[in-house]
This record gives C-alpha cells, sequence and structure tokens, in this order.
C-alpha cells in the first residue's frame, strides 16, 4: 500500500512539476513578472517536495528489503519468484496506469479546444 502511495506521489508531483516548467517555457518576454516569479516559486516548491518523495521511495524501498528477506525465509523459491514479480509488475502498472490516465486527459482536454474552436 506504501509503494501505491508514494509511487502517485512521485507521479503526480512529476507531472505537476513538468506542467509548471511548461508554463515558464511558454510565458512571453513581455509576460508579467509576477507571473514568473510566481511560477518559479510553485517550480521550487515542487522540487522540494519531489525530493522528499524520493526519500520516501528510497525508505519504503529498504522496508520493501526487508520485508522480502523475512517473506524469503518462509516461502518456497517458486512461491518467492511470484512475489518479487508482483512487487516489480505492481509499480510498473501504476506508473502505466497514471501515464494512461494522463493521455485520456490530454485527449479529453484536446477535443474539448477543438470542439469550443468549431
Amino acid at each position: 500500500g506504501d509503494l501505491d502511495k508514494v509511487v502517485n506521489l512521485l507521479l503526480s508531483l512529476s507531472g505537476r512539476l513538468a506542467r509548471v516548467e511548461t508554463a515558464l517555457g511558454s510565458l512571453g518576454p513581455h509576460a508579467p513578472a509576477e507571473d514568473k516569479l510566481a511560477l518559479r516559486e510553485k517550480q521550487r516548491l515542487l522540487l522540494a517536495q519531489l525530493e522528499d518523495a524520493k526519500e520516501l521511495k528510497e525508505h519504503v524501498g529498504r522496508r520493501e528489503e526487508a520485508v522480502g528477506a523475512m517473506v524469503a525465509r518462509y516461502l518456497p523459491a517458486e512461491h518467492l519468484q511470484d512475489y518479487q514479480h508482483f512487487v516489480k509488475m505492481k509499480s510498473a502498472l501504476i506508473a502505466e496506469q497514471r501515464e494512461l490516465e494522463e493521455k485520456i486527459k490530454l485527449g479529453q482536454e484536446q477535443l474539448r479546444c477543438l470542439r469550443e474552436s468549431l
């Protein structure tokens, strides 16, 4: 459960940071200074939060290793491999699900913009 939460947090922060950086890049030279300042401050905060989330992921990873070592003592090799595969795939699937949700959201936004332009 913690792994799910941390992976979702990392993906969410990364997405938000990417959107802020895109917004910063799209500001023209005549954009108000307070807009640039606000976006840079948001970027700084998101970077700090992303670093904290990475530390959380490392902590969860160390806990996962400890749990894996304990589980290894009680499971036969075949079941242990299944367990290890499950843990690895769970993170990958969470990331893939989040990416697909973002693509759907982007597609819906593009569709909305197209409808408005018609």
